[in-house]
């Protein structure tokens, strides 16, 4: 089987000044691979996430639909539930560092420069919230449920992001999240 190898992309952030909604789907596209697909309000494909190995890989990349590298999310060696994502892979300097808690409500908090964010659980299996240091939520995930009302599975969510957010670190704090908790 052959791999879908990732390129770099120097693109800048995607951000837009409304909420956008998207269909997260906590499966690869690639064949005994791990990882997830996000899709837009249209149906369109535009992130995805590729775990080649096993759970817990060392590094994972967020790409967008033609596998350009959006950010790269190391593993930190001797520092447990640790995280470092780079937008860049030859930047030595990493874009955001998040740190798993082991409290009930909050499971990490990440540091973005002089930003703080916390992603934390809400009601429900899969449910989660990225909340700014300002107690503001910029992004939430809960079960998709279809137009009838049926909620589908624990691996099929609905992300909300705020307008004026970067849905590139978004994806990437997702990514981190599902790591955690060992879906990727």
């Amino acid at each position: 089987m052959g791999k879908v190898y990732p390129q770099e992309d120097a693109s800048p952030a995607c951000t837009t000044s409304k909420r956008e909604t998207y269909t997260l789907w906590m499966k690869s596209l690639v064949f005994h691979s791990n990882g997830c697909t996000v899709f837009d309000s249209n149906g369109e494909i535009v992130y995805r996430v590729d775990n080649y190995d096993r759970k817990g890989r060392r590094q994972v990349n967020v790409m967008n639909l033609r596998g350009k590298v959006l950010c790269t999310i190391n593993k930190r060696l001797l520092s447990f539930g640790c995280w470092d994502g780079y937008r860049s892979t030859t930047s030595d300097c990493p874009w955001f560092q998040a740190k798993k808690c082991h409290g009930r409500k909050v499971a990490c908090r990440i540091t973005v420069g002089c930003q703080k964010y916390t992603i934390e659980r809400i009601a429900g299996k899969a449910a989660f919230r990225i909340v700014n240091i300002a107690g503001q939520v910029v992004a939430e995930a809960k079960q998709k449920q279809s137009s009838s009302g049926v909620v589908l599975g624990d691996d099929v969510l609905t992300l909300h992001v705020e307008g004026n957010t970067d849905h590139s670190l978004i994806m990437s704090l997702v990514t981190v999240y599902g790591l955690i908790c060992g879906r990727m």
